[in-house]
């Protein structure tokens, strides 16, 4: 598959609203709102355009990530959410190409580190750890095994302590 990862320009919102749609239609975890909640954070003080992007497959968007700004104490990081795959060819990689390219951008923009919350099978291949091992912890009842954290740069959350402030838009329906 020849997938192109790139920034979200204003004219793919429409189609990224319905891939982010389709991706978590039969997903068990979610609460089905991840479409709407990409749209509100666009409209968020914590949106960063260039860690939105997209994954073109042919002239086709087939994949979206988003990362927003955070704040843990006095430090500022990024949260990963959503991303999203159609279902169709969910397990072909794409979404570890759009996670990684948000990564290195991440990492280029000079945020330290990232948090998400999400399958602890899944996000752990990208570095993702416990956030609790980090000193890290959410804003609401949630699993150890699920709310994770990475280092962008080593020793980047080493001086990160304390509870998720995330966009208000997260809580919004």
């Amino acid at each position: 598959m020849n997938i192109i990862i790139r920034q979200e320009k204003i004219e793919d919102v429409n189609e990224v609203y319905h891939v982010v749609q389709k991706a978590f239609e039969d997903a068990d975890y979610s609460d089905h709102d991840e479409h709407k909640l990409v749209n509100r954070l666009r409209n968020s003080t914590k949106y960063i355009p260039e860690l939105s992007f997209v994954a073109e497959y042919g002239d086709k968007i087939v994949g979206h990530v988003l990362f927003t700004e955070i704040k843990v104490g006095d430090q500022t990081l990024i949260a990963l959410a959503p991303v999203a795959v159609l279902p169709d060819i969910q397990n072909k990689g794409i979404g570890k190409l759009l996670i990684m390219e948000g990564h290195k951008i991440a990492k280029q923009l000079g945020y330290k580190g990232s948090v998400v919350l999400g399958h602890d099978k899944y996000y752990p291949k990208f570095g993702y750890k416990k956030a609790s091992q980090y000193g890290i912890e959410a804003p609401f009842e949630v699993s150890d095994d699920i709310f994770m954290a990475v280092e962008l740069i080593d020793g980047g959350l080493s001086d990160v302590h304390g509870v998720v402030e995330y966009a208000k838009e997260f809580f919004e329906k």
